[in-house]
């Protein structure tokens, strides 16, 4: 039971906000199954089972457009913080901290420490891949979300237009069509607004006790500074 514990506390962040996507992302379902429905009986078309409509490209590209903006909010975060600065933010690194930092501040190559991950000290290309791992992955999900995007979101617009008796459209001309970039750039403003408004905010604004706060008593100018 301590054990149990000790996990539940020590990974409780990763627990709770999986557990909370979980339920979210049943209640999506729940919630697009009957509005789904709802539109088949206003056709006078048959409506279709829980089960069925899990497999349905409608919540499929649902699900996916939502994904790949989150991605790439994190992607884009993680890489213009190694460049980019905002004065009195803790979401910002300090004002003469701005590129990759040398060696010795990241710990790689002859001045990693002995706990250092293996990675951090064998040099070459595999250190050069690490020291970038994290921004490859988030970079490489936001892609490949976006493309299962797309390739559900032509096969849901084109159910649609069958439905009215409309000719489909291939793949490649869905991704000039306005229904694709009205999916995609509808999810990157909210994100990118997000993202700025944390940045800024942050610089006058607290919570005690979070990391993403400055300490309640820190000067609005004090950049890079945690709670």
């Amino acid at each position: 039971m301590r054990r149990v514990l000790r996990f539940l506390r020590h990974n409780g962040l990763t627990l709770a906000f999986g557990a909370g996507f979980l339920l979210a992302l049943a209640g999506q379902a729940v919630a697009g199954h009957a509005e789904f429905n709802n539109r088949l009986v206003a056709e006078e078309l048959h409506p279709v089972g829980f089960g069925g409509y899990l497999l349905t490209s409608d919540f499929a590209v649902d699900v996916t457009e939502n994904w790949q903006s989150e991605y790439l909010q994190f992607f884009l975060y993680i890489f213009g913080t190694v460049w980019l600065l905002q004065r009195g933010s803790p979401e910002s690194k300090e004002l003469d901290k701005a590129g990759p930092e040398t060696d010795r501040e990241q710990k790689v190559g002859r001045y990693a420490r002995a706990d250092s991950p293996r990675l951090a000290s064998v040099g070459g290309v595999r250190q050069a891949w690490y020291s970038r791992s994290l921004g490859i992955v988030m970079c490489s999900l936001f892609l490949i979300s976006w493309l299962a995007q797309s390739i559900t979101g032509v096969a849901a617009y084109n159910e649609e237009h069958l439905r009215g008796l409309q000719a489909p459209i291939s793949w490649s001309a869905y991704l000039t069509a306005a229904d694709f970039w009205d999916r995609t750039l509808q999810n990157w403003q909210s994100e990118l607004l997000a993202v700025g408004s944390m940045a800024i905010f942050s610089v006058y604004l607290r919570q005690r006790g979070s990391p993403e706060s400055k300490p309640v008593g820190s000067a609005h100018t004090s950049t890079g500074v945690e709670g």
